[in-house]
């Protein structure tokens, strides 16, 4: 947050270097200097660029305001927000708060692959005549499309997505977005991700706890056949980019040669799963007492470092975590994404018109959702002492505490503030009261959002104790760590969300 001093002059640069950045992104699409401008026009780049960053606006803050009205007795909203109350009431029904989640993680990385394609610079780009190395700090680096889409597209929409829900999802965009979340994960594209959690869950030796009664009949016959696609789809993805990968023919840098650009791949992708995987881990871990942690040293110290002091730290990492996946999401972009030269051939020998639909990168979209993301969340969600025994989460932790601090994000706050009064946004307690109050109105909270083994939800439960200040401003900068807010209180009762100050979240 902005609290004056050294967190407005961090807030000051960060805006500046983001308003320097899109100046320079909107300045080699108009130029013809990336793919897409290139390929086919300007236009269509600006096109995809804001209708990219603007669509993850609402895949990031609708999960906020989702998940964190799961709890909260539709009743109370139906008639002030009534397109809330249509997605809540389809969302929070079954397991299909599971599927929306998981189609909304592939919505994530589509995005980020589809700005990639839009705003990267193609190879040797130039502009307005600037040094070389304002060219490869701001551009070839990806530094100006990292500070887009995590300050534009992600941190400012959490920020309101999960303090405002009711008023951030009572649109028509919202409902849109939530089709589209379920019908990919109704297609079956992503369907190899339960044939790991059904692993994951018979490795932890725990069950998968569930909504709805087991599938029997047509519908288990449907399922698994949408399995075994998804698992032929995944191992095509795989296969066509390592055959790009070793023949050259992905739009990775011209100076990185084929058998690195294939050990980078791998690299990348088990980063990006460590930083998934990482925050909901810290959270699981957040539950167990510090004497049941085990015996591991660097879990010992994760966690010292972690809730050091009164948790500011993981408020901290949760910045620098953003950060760390959309920089390694879009070296992956480009790592991956397909690019045949004129008179070679294409990947397996397919057509041109599938050719060219591989050449937009949604293969190794595909591929970086499961096998990179939503798998190492699953691990842990059952391992979480185990993942936090590994010495390299530690190391990255480190680092995104000093992303963090360096404020290169400081400026998400000033633009939630800005969004938050141009759509003029009111905090829920203005409309449904606290908890407390909806309780006494015997309206109070009552369903209960899954954890645990096989489910993506990173919620912290600090039950009994009081949650520290770091712990109330997490609770406006990631959207799952707002959802049941409400429910998780104190000692003595005290509504965590309702003593956060909302001059917090304002410039």
């Amino acid at each position: 947050t902005i609290s004056g001093g050294l967190g407005l002059v961090k807030a000051i640069i960060s805006c500046a270097l983001l308003a320097f950045s899109i100046a320079m992104i909107f300045g080699l699409m108009a130029n013809g200097e990336t793919k897409i401008s290139g390929d086919v026009h300007p236009a269509l780049a600006f096109v995809v660029l804001i209708g990219a960053i603007t669509w993850l606006t609402m895949v990031e803050g609708g999960q906020g305001s989702l998940v964190g009205l799961a709890p909260v007795n539709g009743d109370l909203f139906k008639d002030s927000h009534p397109k809330t109350y249509m997605s809540t009431k389809l969302v929070h029904s079954g397991d299909n708060l599971d599927r929306y989640l998981l189609g909304r993680q592939f919505m994530v990385v589509l995005t980020v692959f589809s700005v990639n394609m839009a705003a990267a610079p193609n190879a040797g780009a130039t502009l307005w005549g600037l040094p070389d190395v304002v060219i490869s700090i701001f551009l070839g680096s990806g530094l100006a499309m990292i500070l887009l889409t995590c300050m534009v597209g992600q941190l400012n929409s959490q920020v309101n997505g999960c303090s405002c829900m009711l008023d951030y999802i009572n649109n028509y965009f919202a409902i849109f977005t939530l089709y589209v979340a379920m019908g990919i994960e109704f297609s079956g594209l992503l369907h190899a991700s339960y044939l790991i959690q059904m692993l994951v869950a018979k490795l932890a030796g725990k069950p998968i706890i569930s909504n709805e009664p087991p599938r029997s009949g047509g519908k288990a016959l449907f399922f698994w056949l949408r399995c075994l696609m998804s698992l032929a789809i995944l191992g095509f993805c795989l296969a066509a980019t390592l055959v790009a990968l070793f023949a050259g023919k992905t739009t990775i840098w011209e100076a990185i040669p084929p058998g690195v650009s294939v050990v980078l791949f791998f690299v990348l992708m088990c980063v990006v799963g460590l930083l998934e995987g990482m925050q909901i881990a810290f959270f699981a871990v957040a539950r167990i007492p510090a004497d049941e942690r085990g015996n591991s040293v660097f879990a010992k110290k994760t966690c010292e470092l972690l809730f050091r002091g009164r948790g500011e730290n993981l408020a901290g990492f949760m910045i620098g975590r953003q950060l760390c996946v959309v920089s390694c999401m879009f070296i992956v972009a480009r790592v991956t994404t397909i690019e045949i030269e004129e008179g070679e051939s294409n990947i397996f020998g397919v057509s041109d018109g599938l050719q060219d639909f591989f050449n937009y990168g949604f293969l190794g979209a595909i591929f970086l959702t499961i096998a990179g993301s939503i798998s190492w969340q699953l691990v842990a969600s059952a391992f979480p002492l185990q993942f936090l025994a590994n010495p390299l989460v530690y190391v990255f932790l480190r680092i995104c505490l000093l992303l963090e601090f360096t404020g290169l994000c400081q400026g998400a706050w000033v633009l939630a503030a800005l969004h938050k009064k141009i759509a003029g946004f009111q905090r829920d307690e203005v409309y449904i009261g606290t908890a407390e109050e909806r309780r006494a109105k015997s309206m109070g909270d009552d369903a209960e959002l899954k954890d645990g083994v096989g489910h993506l939800f990173k919620l912290p439960v600090f039950a009994g104790v009081e949650a520290p200040a770091a712990l109330k401003a997490l609770a406006l900068t990631d959207p799952s760590v707002r959802a049941y807010i409400d429910s998780i209180r104190n000692g003595d009762g005290t509504d965590v969300a309702k003593n956060h100050s909302e001059t917090d979240v304002e410039a």
